[in-house]
């Protein structure tokens, strides 16, 4: 099995309802995000690729353009942007055009924050 991962950063900013440090929560604030999303397989394609890098990085580059410089509370199907509900964005978005997806994860590396989403479980 071979698995392939790409990386996107983007930067966005939200509102949230929660339990704690609500009223910093229900302004609009923003971070600063990493994307990883991971593809598999058993087989390489002819060139020796299990995907070629190019189209992973064109369809990477639509969801980034989603997603950067946004207010991800306006962005249908998303909200409330939660680390869970991005990296499920993510992967509906891409889900379709790549069976082989595997995994998103969505980071807020300067919070030492990382959520993965496998629809596997």
């Amino acid at each position: 099995m071979f698995t392939l991962t790409k990386a996107f950063s983007f930067e966005a900013a939200h509102t949230l309802e929660r339990a704690i440090e609500t009223e910093a929560s229900r302004r609009i604030h923003g971070h600063s995000y990493r994307a990883e999303v991971t593809i598999g397989g058993a087989e390489l394609g002819a060139g020796g690729m299990l995907i070629d890098l190019g189209l992973f990085s064109a369809a990477l580059a639509r969801v980034r353009e989603l997603l950067d410089h946004r207010f991800l509370d306006e962005i249908p199907g998303l909200a409330p942007a939660t680390l869970e509900r991005l990296a499920l964005f993510v992967w509906r978005e891409l889900a379709a055009e790549f069976p082989a997806l595997v995994s998103v994860a969505i980071c807020r590396d300067a919070l030492g924050e990382r959520c993965v989403f496998r629809p596997d479980g």
